[in-house]
This record gives C-alpha cells, sequence and structure tokens, in this order.
C-alpha cells in the first residue's frame, strides 16, 4: 500500500516548524528519521495532513558534555549516537543497546527524538533513557519543558508529548566509576523487534531495572528493585526470590506471546542482565 495524501513542508528554523504543528487547520505530524513512520502512513496505520520535515534543523543534532550530563539532540541518529566517544565513555549503556537496534539501514535514518516521541512498547532507547533517569526537553508555542523519562512515557504509543510541541533535546546523567550496566533482549532474530528486554543501571546505593516489550511502555520493575541490593548481583538464589516481584507489572500479549509467556521471559533476560553486571 502507499501513503494517502498528504502536504509537505521543511521549516529552516525550530520556530517555523512548531508554528506549522500549532496550525489548527491541519493535522501535522513531524517527521524525524520516518523508519516508523513512513511505513505506518504506507499501511494507512497514520493519516497525518501534513508532514513537517524536522530535517533541516541543525540545532537539533548533535552530542554534548555539559556539566554532569550529556546533552543530545532530539535528530541525532542512532549511527552517530553509535560513532561517538562520549557516547561510550558517559553512556556505556546507551553504546550497549545500540548495536540491537534494527539494521545499520535504519540506524543510519533513525533518531533518537523520533523513538522518544513515537514511544513504542517494544524499542530498546526509552526503556534505556527510563534507566538512566534521563530527561526530555520539549519546545512548543509557549516555550520549553522538561520532563523525566519516568512521567514521560503514558502507554501504548502515548507520551507526555502535546500536538503542538517538539522533543528537541534528551538529557542524560553521565556514568561514573561506580555505575554497572547490563542489557539483554530475546528477539527471533537480530535487528527484530524484541519479544522482551530489560536495561539496568546498578550503584553502590541503587538499582534501576526497566522491561521492554513485555507491556504498553517500558516498564521499572521498582518491586524487583526492592527486592535485591548490589551484593545480590551475583548470588543466583538471591535473583530467583526477586522473581517475585514480577507479579507487580501488567504483562501485556502481542503478537509474539502471551502475557504469562512475557513474564517468563522477563525473568530470562532479567537474570542474563543481571549477570553482565556481577
Amino acid at each position: 500500500m502507499k501513503a494517502p495524501d498528504f502536504a509537505y513542508e521543511r521549516p529552516a528554523t525550530l520556530a517555523d516548524a512548531i508554528a506549522l504543528l500549532s496550525r489548527d487547520d491541519r493535522d501535522a505530524a513531524p517527521l524525524a528519521g520516518g523508519q516508523s513512520l513512513m511505513p505506518m502512513m504506507n499501511f494507512r496505520m497514520a493519516r497525518p495532513d501534513l508532514l513537517v520535515d524536522l530535517g533541516s534543523l541543525g540545532e537539533l543534532k548533535g552530542i554534548a558534555a555539559s556539566g554532569s550530563h550529556l546533552e543530545i539532540g532530539a535528530m541525532t541518529t542512532y549511527a552517530e549516537l553509535a560513532g561517538s566517544s562520549l557516547i561510550a565513555e558517559q553512556a556505556p549503556l546507551m553504546a550497549l543497546a545500540l548495536p540491537h537496534i534494527a539494521h545499520s539501514a535504519i540506524r543510519n535514518r533513525g533518531t533518537l527524538g523520533g523513538s522518544v516521541a513515537l514511544a513504542d512498547p517494544a524499542a530498546e532507547m526509552p526503556a534505556v533513557l527510563l534507566a538512566l533517569g534521563a530527561e526530555i526537553v520539549l519546545t512548543g508555542p509557549a516555550g520549553s519543558r522538561t520532563v523525566p523519562a519516568d512521567a514521560f512515557f503514558k502507554g501504548l504509543f502515548e507520551t507526555d508529548r502535546r500536538p503542538d510541541e517538539l522533543v528537541t533535546l534528551i538529557r542524560v546523567p553521565a556514568s561514573d566509576q561506580h555505575q554497572r550496566h547490563g542489557f539483554y533482549e530475546l528477539a527471533r532474530r537480530h535487528g527484530d523487534y524484541a519479544m522482551a528486554g530489560v536495561a539496568t543501571v546498578s550503584s553502590p546505593d541503587s538499582l534501576r531495572i526497566v522491561f521492554f516489550a513485555v507491556s504498553d511502555r517500558p516498564v521499572r520493575a521498582q518491586a524487583v528493585e526492592a527486592l535485591l541490593t548490589s551484593e545480590d548481583l551475583g548470588d543466583p538464589a538471591a535473583i530467583d526470590k526477586a522473581l517475585a516481584g514480577l507479579d507487580a507489572i501488567a504483562f501485556a500479549e502481542d503478537l509474539n506471546a502471551s502475557a504469562r509467556t512475557k513474564r517468563h521471559l522477563a525473568g530470562v533476560v532479567l537474570k542474563r542482565a543481571l549477570g553482565q553486571l556481577a
């Protein structure tokens, strides 16, 4: 199938892009890498009247260190993230996850901001940002606001972004020498969407565990976190006991597996990711 008819604009500035998204006479959609939106339009799952192409907005690209954070422009591609020494050194969890995202052709075009804004529950980056305690900067007609990743992802393809706002920047706390990171996903084939996956961040006084592809959004497993300490990460018996905390998660079935199977797979990927931490 092919996409329904649509108008197309390629604004030169962020202000122009927001003005186009703010128009009341058209259903406008921002176009970042297009790796999800264009297939959705071709299958008639999305029918925007107007595509606002963000490709000319150089102000939305780049990776920079800023104090205790990395600031990543929303239009930064996965390939650019993978090639960045700043990401490798200060956001190693992102570096662990990036090779699992689709294939090189997709990573060359797909953007971090596009993944964040779409909020596909099977995508890796939303879960990674939630595990890292990142912040999402949104810009609209009234200016910019910052939303913690914990509050940004609301449900299936649903976020805190308003229709006239753009994801413009992602702030990621820089890793320190005391942190350890684990990432694991199960997929039918490398590059496919995950059937279940998990991102974990451990420090001496905290543990964050976030699952993806098992519910309607990336899910932080706080009940599991409460049952583990950093000393438990190398103890299989302690980890098995902590899996009881998975009962607090609302697992959801999809085309790959039932909710019951998702719970089982969540336990598998968690054990393997915690093994990386240990």
